[in-house]
């Protein structure tokens, strides 16, 4: 049965690879679970906006991946979007401080603006107008996502994935691993800034991390299947038994009160078909607009960005660097949105993480299927999933990171119109956090120069369009 809806052997993978595959991306994206929900709610632990977030969290994207899975046939995974669900949070509070209402009602109201952008987007889907979009993108450009989105993996894997609080500055900010640990002027100046628990926390978690980063390796050399899988294990044992061992702390401590009961009454009551129209009216129309405008551009280049970075490392590109069933991976991310939208959470979009997946040998939908059941099933095991530590993902961020830096092989270093945009998406997409912004910068320096060169008409018209919607992005405040 696989075989033949998944093509298996036409790809060059088994079932037990996808599987597998599947796994390792579920590992890497679980922590959206929680804090998806956390952000969502102002970190409003076991309100009932907390719970129907946490309900639509999952719902929505197995929703997505079973679309991914059976339309394109791809095994990338989905999920709401980092640093989209965060603006959303931003425009929520924004909407009770304009209106007065309440931040349910507020939460309701926001949800109509992804449920417009949803519907955008299957329709400039079915129209090919997005798969047109990824076209006119100049090949220079493609062929510099996946190694800038390698460099946004690390920079994850190494900061925001793994950040400590500690009694040092009062647990109000996160101590980094690049930046606090291998950054501190000594040992000692660490210790003094995070206090003796947070120092050892901070300890275990480089150790972990770098134990679970060259595990994978060395299976990896030895051409071990599931190596990424494995080395997290790894990493999360080696995580567990320092747990016990030097701060004193049952890892384990949180599954003996959990609950494996879905609040399904809760996203029933605050987030399902919850939709304030009567709140959108008093934000008013421009407003309403200028936000499903920028949620649009956001969402539609992180997703573009992510399925052709992801697809150039896996091989699944073309001559030209187009991906086959374009078309069909962007329509699933479009109803993975709208299902989002209907069930309570911010825009569902394809993660960067997918590219974990595929480093274990996903070349099928049935990687995202599986991923996508794991996510539904966190309905019932979310504590389960909670307990894998953060700096076991993050050795696998950071070993797929290295990887999809090969892809800069690919780009011409001799070439000024090719070796600028992609220097400025190197850096712009780890630094900014967005892969779509990173887009953005080396569509408008492509086209800058190019214009400049004397070489206008090499660049396309919707080029020239995108690279000015961008300009208005970035410069024009409204």
């Amino acid at each position: 049965m696989f075989e033949k809806v998944f093509k298996l052997q036409e790809n060059g993978t088994n079932v037990k690879t996808e599987l597998v595959a599947g796994l390792t991306t579920f590992m890497t994206m679980a922590y959206i679970i929680a804090l998806n929900p956390n952000l969502l709610t102002d970190f409003d632990t076991g309100s009932a906006l907390w719970n129907g977030v946490f309900m639509a969290t999952c719902v929505a994207s197995f929703v997505g991946m079973v679309c991914m899975a059976f339309l394109a046939n791809k095994p990338f995974c989905m999920a709401p979007g980092m640093g989209l669900n965060s603006f959303f949070a931003v425009v929520t509070g924004n909407i009770v401080t304009l209106t007065g209402m309440s931040y349910v009602a507020s939460f309701q109201t926001a949800l109509i603006i992804i449920l417009i952008e949803g519907i955008l987007f299957v329709a400039l889907s079915f129209f090919n107008i997005r798969e047109k979009i990824v076209e006119s993108i100049p090949l220079g450009i493609r062929l510099g996502i996946s190694p800038a989105i390698g460099l946004m993996l690390m920079n994850i894997g190494l900061g925001s994935n793994a950040g400590i609080y500690a009694e040092g500055n009062g647990f109000t900010t996160p101590f980094y691993v690049m930046r606090d640990f291998f950054g501190a002027l000594t040992p000692s100046v660490l210790q003094d800034n995070m206090g003796d628990a947070g120092y050892v926390t901070m300890i275990l978690t480089v150790v972990t991390m770098f134990v679970g980063l060259f595990a994978i390796v060395a299976m990896a050399k030895k051409g071990i299947k599931g190596a990424v899988l494995f080395g997290m294990l790894i990493a999360s044992v080696v995580y567990w038994a320092g747990s016990f061992v030097f701060l004193n702390t049952n890892p384990f401590a949180s599954l003996a009160d959990a609950s494996f009961v879905p609040p399904v009454a809760d996203m029933m009551e605050t987030t399902f078909f919850k939709f304030n129209f009567a709140g959108l009216a008093e934000i008013g129309w421009f407003t309403v607009i200028t936000l499903i405008i920028t949620f649009c551009v956001i969402d539609m280049f992180d997703t573009i960005g992510t399925l052709v970075g992801t697809a150039s490392r896996a091989g699944m590109v073309d001559e030209n660097g187009n991906m086959p069933r374009m078309k069909e991976a962007l329509l699933a991310d479009a109803v993975g949105t709208i299902t989002g939208a209907c069930t309570g959470t911010s825009t569902v979009t394809t993660f960067v993480e997918s590219a974990a997946g595929v480093e274990a040998g996903g070349r099928t939908g049935l990687t995202s299927l599986v991923c996508g059941l794991l996510f539904l099933a966190c309905m019932f095991i979310a504590p389960i999933a909670a307990i894998i530590p953060a700096p076991a993902t993050s050795a696998a961020l950071i070993y797929v990171g290295v990887l999809m830096l090969q892809g800069l092989q690919k780009v011409d270093f001799n070439d000024m119109d090719q070796m600028v945009p992609v220097a400025l998406m190197l850096i712009g997409m780890p630094v900014s956090g967005s892969i779509g912004h990173a887009i953005g910068i080396g569509l408008i320096s492509y086209t800058v120069m190019k214009v400049f060169g004397g070489k206008a008409k090499e660049v396309s018209v919707l080029t020239y369009i995108i690279s000015a919607l961008f300009l208005v992005k970035f410069f024009l405040a409204v």
